[in-house]
Formats: structure tokens, C-alpha cells, sequence
């Protein structure tokens, strides 16, 4: 008899009580209709403060299937995704959240794509319950990404979506700890497809994900994968260097003709606070890229697991 090919999907939670269950049916309902394939269902929950943990382990009781990993504390959700990485079984891994936003009958269609051929395959939405800020201001995060690093990531390209083996320990062997699954997804290459859906408003729950955590999330993106913010400080500085030398030449030329052309201590002020501000602003700059290092050397791990289920850690 041939062995069906198993397929890890990955759930990471966060304050998600409501929807473990109500997740965990519905992607069972759409995984059993799909021949061919076996599936093992891995939670994460990142240090919740509601019953979510209680609610894994006791559906963790019921069903074999299921694995369960609890984290220490709240880690951030690239630690979520990280910690699904490393422990992927089987063939592909596809990851979608507890929320439900992104809907399960993706799946059959991430395993067509699979099956064509493609090793990565990502969710890419084309329409979303965001309010009007949090959409535009991702939109320009993405339009600004693409323009600075050199890799593709699509506007909406979500983080849902599967990988194929290859492709997860292709990730895996990435040594930094600030990471941007998305960045490094798009990173390893493979041969990419993209499947456009609905983001669907979530039923249960509130989203822990607020403006500050996308500029954090932002972050990530931006100083992990380019230096464009610093290459823009030495061309402005240049830039300065030559106007100041320019404005000095003929400010000495009319001073020597004419007498002093400035008088007043309103332009003064305005030269101190605009290059004092300029200053601080590449300070703040090299500051990011400097944390960025002292997070790589500290070489702590991306996350530390408290309890494993079916699993061994």
C-alpha cells in the first residue's frame, strides 16, 4: 500500500480561545476531502493570556493528529513562524493563523500549486477588513520594500501560504535571529506561485496586531533587508557638503562687495534646528542597524519553549 504524503499545518496563536476549536474543525473538514495526502495539525501558542493553551491541550486529548508547542512568553509572531519551521514533519508545511482571516479552503488550492511544481506558494489578498490607515500604510511598506531591497515581495503578499521541504530547510539554515519570514521566504528563491483570496473579518476575538506592531513588523522588513536608508545619509551629506561650500563661496564674494547680505538671528535658528535635525535623524538611522548587529551577537534563540505535545523537543 502507498504511503500517503503528509502535509504539517502550522496554527500559531495568540489569545485565540475562541477560535482553536472552531479553527481546528474547519481545517479538518477541508483536509479530509483532499485524497492522497495525510495532515498533522502543529499549534504554537505564544504565550497567551487567556485559556488558549487549555484549549489545545485538551483538543490535543481528543485527536492524535494534533501537535502542540507553548512558548515561554510572547516572542512576537516571527517566533510563531519559526518555531513551525523548525518543527515541520512530512513533505510541504502550510501555514495559516487561528483567526481565520485568511480561510482554510486555501488549502487544496496551495496543493494544487504544489503539485504543479511550485515550491512556494503564497496567499496574496486582494481585498481585506483593515481600516483605511492600516491598508495604506501596508500598501506603502511594500511599494517602499520592493523599491529598496532586492527581492519580490508583492503588495498583499500575506504570510499564509505552503512550502515545500526544500524550501523550509532552505530558511532554516538562515542564521539570523531578527527575522522577516516574508523577506526570507522571497529570499531563498524556488520557483513561486501566488494564489489571490478575501481576507474574511474574524468572528471570535480582537486582533493583538496594533499601528505599533506593524511599524515594528515594518522595521524588520526594511533594516533586514536593505541599506538604502544609509546609502541616502552619505548622498545627503554630500549633498550638504556641497551646497554649504557653494552658499559660503558666495556669501564671501557679496560679503566682500556689498557687506554682510544676512542679518538676524531667524536664519541662524533655522540652519541649527534643520541640521541638527538632519543630524539626529542619521544618528537615529546607524542607531537601527547598530541594534540590529547587537541582536545578532547577543545569539540569543528566537524563542524557548516551555512544554512540547507529541513531540520531541
Amino acid at each position: 500500500m502507498k504511503l500517503k504524503t503528509e502535509i504539517t499545518i502550522g496554527i500559531p496563536c495568540y489569545n485565540e480561545e475562541k477560535n482553536v476549536d472552531n479553527t481546528y474543525n474547519n481545517i479538518v473538514g477541508i483536509c479530509r476531502k483532499i485524497k492522497g495526502y495525510s495532515f498533522n495539525y502543529l499549534f504554537v501558542d505564544n504565550g497567551s493570556l487567556d485559556s488558549t493553551r487549555k484549549r489545545i491541550e485538551l483538543l490535543a486529548q481528543k485527536h492524535k493528529d494534533i501537535r502542540a508547542i507553548f512558548l515561554s512568553r510572547n516572542f512576537g509572531p516571527e517566533a510563531s513562524v519559526q518555531a513551525l519551521l523548525d518543527n515541520v514533519a512530512g513533505e510541504a508545511f502550510i501555514l495559516l493563523p487561528a483567526d481565520l482571516q485568511d480561510p482554510p479552503h486555501l488549502i487544496p488550492k496551495f496543493i494544487k500549486k504544489w503539485e504543479e511544481g511550485y515550491f512556494i506558494i503564497i496567499g496574496k489578498y486582494t481585498k481585506s477588513q483593515d481600516s483605511f490607515i492600516i491598508g495604506m500604510l501596508r500598501k506603502l511598506f511594500y511599494h517602499i520594500f520592493k523599491k529598496v531591497s532586492d527581492i519580490e515581495v508583492p503588495v498583499n503578499a500575506s504570510g499564509v501560504g505552503l512550502l515545500d521541504k526544500k524550501a523550509v530547510e532552505a530558511i532554516n539554515l538562515l542564521p539570523e535571529k531578527y527575522r522577516f519570514f516574508r523577506g526570507l521566504r522571497s529570499w531563498v528563491g524556488f520557483k513561486t506561485a501566488y494564489i489571490e483570496y478575501s481576507r474574511v473579518e474574524r468572528k471570535y476575538g480582537v486582533s493583538s496586531y496594533n499601528l505599533i506592531s506593524y511599524f515594528k513588523h515594518a522595521e524588520r522588513g526594511l533594516f533586514g533587508f536593505s541599506y538604502l536608508l544609509l546609502d541616502l545619509m552619505v548622498y545627503m551629506g554630500f549633498i550638504f557638503v556641497a551646497l554649504s561650500f557653494i552658499f559660503l563661496t558666495v556669501y564671501m564674494i557679496v560679503s566682500l562687495f556689498h557687506g554682510n547680505p544676512i542679518k538676524g538671528s531667524i536664519t541662524i535658528l533655522f540652519s541649527i534646528v534643520f541640521f541638527g535635525g538632519m543630524q539626529l535623524l542619521a544618528i537615529s538611522i546607524i542607531g537601527k542597524y547598530i541594534q540590529v548587529i547587537m541582536e545578532e551577537t547577543k545569539n540569543r534563540p528566537v524563542y524557548i519553549i516551555d512544554e512540547a505535545i507529541n513531540l520531541k523537543i
